[in-house]
């Protein structure tokens, strides 16, 4: 699979998969070995690992995210992806801007996530203009 197709698959599972908290969904677009690094500090080893840290994130969710992911910009077998969410804790909204940095095997399944993000108290408009590059 090319990687400019890899990652809008991506990109278009993980907006329409969030807001409905489809596991599945997200966790079958990982290969089997591959890692997601939720924070440098922090990864994830294989699709089991990813579908772990996916079950604890969502139930911290006390409604359906609103998710945006922006066009990926792609170079060889890599490709980041920037994403903008409002998610509702217990404590209130939460704004999350970030960026996934993704590199893909020949069959178009993740090897490698990495996510950078920042998250803010409240609720946050996403910037009206695009990325594009």
């Amino acid at each position: 699979m090319q990687t400019r197709a890899a990652a809008q698959r991506w990109a278009r599972t993980w907006a329409t998969a969030w807001p409905l908290k489809d596991v599945d969904a997200i966790a079958a677009l990982q290969a089997e070995n591959g890692d997601h690094w939720a924070s440098l500090f922090r990864p994830y080893r294989g699709r089991a690992g990813l579908r772990r840290y996916l079950e604890e994130s969502f139930a911290e969710e006390s409604a359906p995210a609103e998710a945006w992911f922006a066009e990926p910009v792609v170079d060889g077998t890599s490709a980041s992806v920037e994403y903008w969410a409002v998610i509702s804790t217990e404590g209130g909204p939460l704004t999350i801007s970030g960026c996934t940095v993704l590199a893909f095997d020949e069959s178009g399944l993740v090897r490698v996530a990495r996510d950078y993000s920042s998250v803010h108290e409240g609720r946050l408009e996403r910037p009206a203009q695009a990325f594009t590059a």
